[in-house]
């Protein structure tokens, strides 16, 4: 892809600081030059907005990984250092499609399993049963103990019966111990209709059979928690469950739901350049949720989400593009006070964070680097801010750690920005770049030495996002 020109390397601080008093003289213009957008952060620190969980970041995978004993293991050295980058803490989220076709069973399986790492969902009907073992929960529990993670875990509700179900959560249980956070019965409940139930499928319909399934897991595991209720996006059935719960079932802990922000993958309107841009979804349907979980009193956690849906978009998900898009899209959800996300993948599909298998080795995608860039947020209190600029593909959000004031700027243009900031002077900081919007290799996070700071105005380079701590 065609960039304009941009100052690099050593030379870009002086010509970074022979730019700022020209800068500051056209302060009230948005474009310089035709090459540099101006933009203004203002900070209100007494303004808070969400303290982000230790846990804010979340992995997402297949229910059908385990039945490879194997994957999820204390002996996978190579994703556990991997998981390990994205925060000292986080969270295991298990489900997906292939959740509906699981099938526990105590007898170990012989022989080694056909495959070694499982992708996305994208089949959607055809599919064949996988078991789940006692092994593979026992490796479960030794890799959670290894990454010092936890686990959301999913049983098959759409198409399992649910004394099955039931057995599954009492070795879940056993296992796993404080490992677990809470079970999600069935997955996207609001996609059954005219798939595993009839036409006239609804949120009360849904509502009734996970009474009746919960109330069978209690009864082989009475301390048995849940979340829920799980959707791909019709946020009635969040809404509707927030209600349930808030007048029966304590023992539900979190209300969860999907977001992607496009898809299907292939579809004519699923571009770069609609990724890069606003989601107007993103802000309505996640105040929906937050309003919903404070009503009551629940956390709520966006469980499953990536770029596209149906195993993302080549050329797309896997550039620097979604890099800069799950920086921002993870603190999005964080300043609406979402407790955490989990970004779904496995396997060789285009969106996920970590490609690869045991077999052939692990490596991380671009979108990893913009998880990795987001996770020095966490611990800390994102507070207000204010951005001003003609684009509304720069981004900035503030937040306060261990007394240090964090500024963030996402620039998602072709063009350098200029951004007036309150930093004056800074300890540290991080960059995430590329060689391209469109690049699939070199995208990188490196140690930035406050060398794009002067006198309080920040240079951005294109597609890139610059963190430095004040």
């Amino acid at each position: 892809m065609k960039r304009r020109a941009f100052l690099r390397s050593a030379g870009s601080t002086v010509a970074a600081s022979c730019l700022v008093p020209r800068l500051l003289a056209v302060q009230n213009k948005t474009l310089h030059d035709g090459e540099i957008l101006h933009a203004t952060m203002t900070v209100n620190g007494s303004t808070k907005l969400a303290i982000i969980p230790l846990d804010y970041t979340g992995l997402s995978y297949e229910s059908a990984q385990l039945a490879n004993p194997e994957f999820f293991a204390a002996g996978n050295e190579a994703l556990i250092a991997l998981f390990r980058g994205l925060g000292q803490q986080g969270v295991l989220r298990l489900g997906g499609g292939t959740s509906e076709f699981t099938a526990f069973t105590t007898h170990e399986q012989t022989g080694p399993p056909s495959f070694d790492a499982v992708g996305p969902d994208t089949s959607k009907n055809v599919k064949s049963d996988t078991p789940v073992t006692p092994k593979s929960l026992r490796n479960l529990s030794a890799f959670l103990d290894a990454t010092d993670w936890r686990c959301l875990y999913g049983l098959n509700l759409g198409r399992g019966r649910v004394e099955r179900a039931a057995e599954e959560a009492f070795y879940v249980y056993s296992i796993l111990g404080q490992r677990l956070i809470a079970f999600q019965l069935g997955n996207e409940p609001d996609a059954w209709r005219n798939r595993y139930r009839s036409s006239t499928w609804t949120y009360a319909d849904y509502w009734k059979e996970w009474v009746v399934a919960r109330k069978s897991v209690l009864e082989r595991v009475p301390q048995a928690k849940f979340a829920g209720p799980d959707v791909s996006n019709k946020m009635a059935y969040v809404t509707g469950f927030a209600d349930d719960v808030k007048k029966d079932a304590m023992d539900v802990v979190m209300l969860t739901s999907h977001y992607y922000a496009m898809g299907p993958a292939g579809a004519k309107d699923v571009t770069m350049d609609k990724l890069l841009s606003p989601d107007p979804k993103l802000e309505r349907d996640l105040k929906i949720a937050m309003e919903a979980a404070r009503g009551a009193r629940l956390p709520y956690r966006m469980c499953e989400g990536n770029s596209c849906w149906n195993g993302g978009q080549e050329g797309v998900s896997d550039t620097l593009a979604s890099a800069l898009w799950v920086l921002d899209m993870m603190l999005s959800f964080a300043a609406m006070g979402c407790a955490g996300v989990n970004l779904h993948g496995g396997g060789s599909g285009f969106y996920t964070p970590i490609t690869g298998s045991s077999k052939n080795g692990f490596l991380p995608r671009p979108e990893y680097f913009g998880m990795e860039l987001a996770k020095e947020f966490v611990g800390g209190t994102l507070v207000q801010s204010t951005l001003v600029c003609s684009s509304d593909r720069v981004r900035a959000f503030a937040a306060q750690k261990d007394g240090v004031l964090l500024v963030l700027a996402i620039n998602k243009t072709e063009q350098a920005v200029a951004m007036e900031t309150p930093l004056r002077n800074t300890r540290e900081g991080w960059l995430l770049t590329g060689p391209a919007i469109d690049a699939k290799q070199g995208v990188t996070l490196t140690r930035e030495h406050g060398n794009a700071l002067q006198d309080g105005v920040l240079y951005i380079r294109p597609n890139s996002a610059l963190l430095l701590k004040g």
